[in-house]
């Protein structure tokens, strides 16, 4: 049986939960279950706090989980980034009261409050900057230079709004984008596949619609350049000699452009529908 971990709440819980049902898992039906058993697909889901994830993996006490690619970094684990997941996207960045600091190196000698030690030091380190005092932090980071526990905080931010709303200035570089990602180990991603490739399913079936239209046979080579599809664009005859059936999959972000652009050219008929699941 499978062993998964799944974030118990935060940003990424709700839509790790939804995605794994889109790849046809059935998960915990009330929020206080600490896990849940999945007999069809032979899967155990065991819903934690995202920053234990990483560890829980990295030994090998389960196969997989869902996490962001921040708390993975800084868990120091054994575990590692299998799969991109397309949601919890966030950028971790330094903020100061503002005019305070415009770079990071002038954080040498200071304090830093963050939530993620072992991530900094590893970025400090990489950067060639010494002396820093690494004040640890479990929430409320913002709040850590206006308590004087801190000259500078870095944190997760989504939006910028927390830091504003703190009377923070984000300032320096990106030093890390984030997103949610699924991780496992060497030994244990073999027996992850099927989930890897569920999940990849999910993600192009949000990006992708299945188009059907009817074409004239003189404009069907222009009409193929349009919607190429993957490999290549299904065509059907039709009663008409003169016309034929084409289905193909598109970007679900162009779709009303693809339309357009196809009864321009001649094409009738013309409908799209979304995709519920996929193996490419």
């Amino acid at each position: 049986m499978l062993r998964i971990a799944v974030p118990n709440k935060g940003m990424l819980s709700e839509t790790a939960a939804a995605m794994l049902r889109e790849a046809g898992y059935r998960g915990r039906r009330d929020n206080r279950e600490l896990s849940a058993i999945d007999p069809v697909n032979d899967v155990e889901f065991f819903y934690l706090r995202p920053r234990d994830i990483a560890t829980y993996v990295g030994q090998g006490v389960l196969d997989a989980g869902i996490t962001g690619r921040d708390l993975l970094l800084d868990a120091r684990s054994e575990a590692h980034e299998v799969l991109e997941l397309g949601f919890g996207d966030s950028t971790f960045r330094f903020a100061s009261e503002p005019g305070r600091f415009t770079d990071p190196r002038e954080l040498a000698g200071k304090r830093v409050a963050t939530s993620f030690i072992g991530l900094l030091e590893r970025w400090f380190e990489r950067e060639g900057i010494e002396n820093v005092t690494l004040v640890k932090l479990d929430g409320a980071v913002e709040s850590a230079i206006r308590l004087g526990v801190a000259d500078a905080i870095a944190d997760v931010v989504s939006t910028g709004g927390t830091l504003r709303k703190a009377g923070l200035e984000i300032f320096g570089p990106v030093i890390l984008e984030s997103t949610a990602v699924l991780v496992s180990t060497p030994e244990k991603e073999a027996a992850a596949q099927t989930l890897m490739r569920r999940l990849d399913g999910v993600m192009v079936a949000r990006r992708y619609a299945m188009i059907d239209y009817d074409a004239p046979t003189d404009i069907l080579d222009a009409a193929v350049a349009i919607t190429p599809g993957f490999q290549s664009p299904t065509i059907s005859p039709m009663r008409d000699s003169e016309w034929v059936a084409v289905r193909s999959m598109i970007p679900l972000n162009e779709a009303n452009q693809i339309m357009d652009q196809l009864h321009e050219l001649g094409a009738r008929a013309i409908l799209v529908t979304a995709i519920q699941a996929v193996r490419m």
